[in-house]
C-alpha cells in the first residue's frame, strides 16, 4: 500500500486543457507540439508557432526513442508544453506515457485538439513543407512552424 502512494504521489498529473487555456499558455511562450502527420497539417493548417513533431508516420510506425530525442530539444521534463493532435486521443496516450514512464512533469494534453481549435474559430496557418523545412534547420520529423499567412478555421 505504501509503494502504491508513493508512486501516485511521485508521478505528475497530466493536465487536459480546453482552446481558452492553450491561448494563454501559448501567449506565455509555453511550447505547443502537433504530433500529427504531413497529411494531417496539410489538410487544417497548424497553430502558429507549433513545433511539428510526428509521432506516427502515415503508416503508423513510430520510434518512441526518436521521437523523445527531438522532444528534448523543445521542452524538458521539468519544463511545460502542450500537445495536440486532431482530437486529443493520441496526445491523451503519449501524455499518460510521457508523465508516467518517462518523468515528464507537466504535459498539457490540449483536449479534443485542433479540431476543436479549428471548431471555436481559432486561428491556424497554412502548413508550408518548404517552409518549416527551411525554418527547422533539422532533418527528421521535427519542424517548427512560426511564420505563414493566417486563415481561419482552414480546411485545404
Amino acid at each position: 500500500m505504501t509503494l502504491f502512494l508513493f508512486s501516485a504521489i511521485a508521478q505528475a498529473e497530466i493536465i487536459h486543457i480546453d482552446t481558452a487555456k492553450t491561448q494563454s499558455l501559448i501567449d506565455e511562450g509555453i511550447p505547443i507540439i502537433d504530433i500529427r502527420t504531413k497529411s494531417e497539417w496539410k489538410q487544417t493548417g497548424i497553430v502558429e508557432g507549433s513545433h511539428l513533431l510526428t509521432l506516427f508516420d502515415e503508416r503508423g510506425r513510430f520510434d518512441i526513442e526518436k521521437w523523445m530525442s527531438d522532444l528534448d530539444k523543445i521542452a524538458g521534463k521539468d519544463k511545460p508544453f502542450m500537445l495536440i493532435c486532431a482530437v486529443g486521443g493520441r496526445t491523451a496516450m503519449l501524455s499518460q506515457y510521457l508523465d508516467s514512464k518517462a518523468g515528464y512533469t507537466q504535459v498539457h494534453n490540449v483536449h479534443r485538439g485542433i479540431v476543436q481549435w479549428i471548431g471555436e474559430n481559432k486561428p491556424v496557418v497554412a502548413y508550408d513543407e518548404h517552409a518549416a523545412a527551411d525554418m527547422s534547420g533539422q532533418s527528421g520529423n521535427s519542424e517548427n512552424m512560426s511564420v505563414s499567412t493566417t486563415t481561419e478555421g482552414s480546411t485545404k
